[in-house]
C-alpha cells in the first residue's frame, strides 16, 4: 500500500530532478553542448535566478546556506546526466577539448510532453540562463560564483561569531 508520502529529500535534487533540469538547459538550443562545469553552473543559475539582478525569481526557495550547494551539486548533476543518458535523452560527446553533453531530439519531445507549472517555470529560466551565457560566456559564471563564495564566507563568519558568543 502506497499510503506513505515521499519525503522531499527523495525528490529535491534527485537524479531525476537534476537530469530534467539538465535536459531543459540542453534543449534550449539542440546545437548547444556543455561540459560538466558549465552544466553545474547553469544548473545553479537556473535554480537560483533570483540571486542575479534583473532576473526571474528563483525557482527554489532561497535558503540562507544555498552557497554551499555548489560543493555538493556536481555528483547530483552527474547522476542526473547518467540517468538521462541511459534513457537516450542526453548524449555524451567526446572532443579533443574534453567531454560535452548535448540533448537528443527525443529530449525536446520529452520536455514538451511535461505540462506542469514547475516544468514551464524551469524551461523559462533555462532559456534565460542559456541566453545570458551566450551573451556573457564563462565570465557570467565567474561573477555569479564569486558573489556566491563571498556570501558563503560571510555565512561561516556569522556562524563562527555565533559559536564564540555561546561559548
Amino acid at each position: 500500500m502506497m499510503s506513505e508520502t515521499l519525503h522531499s529529500d527523495f525528490i529535491f535534487n534527485s537524479a531525476l530532478e537534476t537530469g530534467v533540469r539538465s535536459i531543459c538547459i540542453l534543449v534550449v538550443d539542440l546545437s548547444n553542448k556543455f561540459d560538466i562545469q558549465q552544466l553545474l553552473a547553469l544548473d545553479h543559475i537556473v535554480v537560483h535566478t533570483g540571486d542575479i539582478e534583473n532576473a526571474p525569481p528563483s525557482l527554489h526557495p532561497n535558503i540562507l546556506q544555498r552557497s554551499g550547494e555548489l560543493l555538493v551539486r556536481r555528483p547530483l548533476v552527474e547522476n542526473g546526466l547518467v540517468l538521462m543518458e541511459s534513457k537516450r535523452l542526453v548524449q555524451k560527446v567526446i572532443t579533443p577539448d574534453g567531454f560535452y553533453y548535448c540533448a537528443t531530439e527525443l529530449a525536446s519531445v520529452f520536455i514538451e510532453s511535461l505540462t506542469n507549472e514547475y516544468i514551464k517555470e524551469l524551461s523559462q529560466r533555462a532559456q534565460w540562463a542559456v541566453t545570458m551565457y551566450n551573451d556573457y560566456g564563462d565570465s557570467l559564471f565567474s561573477e555569479i560564483f564569486n558573489s556566491a563564495f563571498d556570501r558563503w564566507k560571510n555565512e561561516f563568519q556569522i556562524a563562527e561569531m555565533s559559536i564564540a558568543k555561546n561559548s
